[in-house]
């Protein structure tokens, strides 16, 4: 079980440095387009990246199942506004479900492994 966390904690530092570092290259992936100004850098920089991988190295540092259980509960609100966005907002389909099925498999296990 352990194991399985620190994977899934490091598996979120990994995308989340993506987003950190390599936002550009994250905006194509997600199919996501800069406007006029550099603020959707800055908020893939943000949201995509840097609370991802704080996440994963908060949780490793504190190493609890409250810690792991919490980022079950970060990526189970992932999952939510995917599938909210599948509903309303007619995304690409496949790449959405992707997305949505990787967000889920960490929350269920997380929640699931922590409670």
């Amino acid at each position: 079980m352990d194991i399985i966390n620190i994977l899934l904690a490091l598996a979120s530092i990994v995308f989340g440095a993506f987003g950190w570092l390599a936002p550009r290259y994250t905006m194509a992936v997600l199919d996501l387009h800069q406007g006029d100004s550099e603020m959707g850098i800055s908020e893939v920089r943000a949201s995509v990246g840097c609370l991802f991988v704080a996440l994963g190295v908060g949780s490793l540092i504190i190493a609890t199942p409250a810690a792991y259980l919490m980022m079950g509960v970060a990526y189970a609100g992932a999952s939510l506004g995917r599938a909210t966005s599948l509903i309303l907002d007619n995304p690409p389909r496949n790449k959405a479900l992707l997305y949505l099925g990787i967000e889920a498999a960490m929350a269920a296990w997380l929640i699931a492994a922590n409670l």
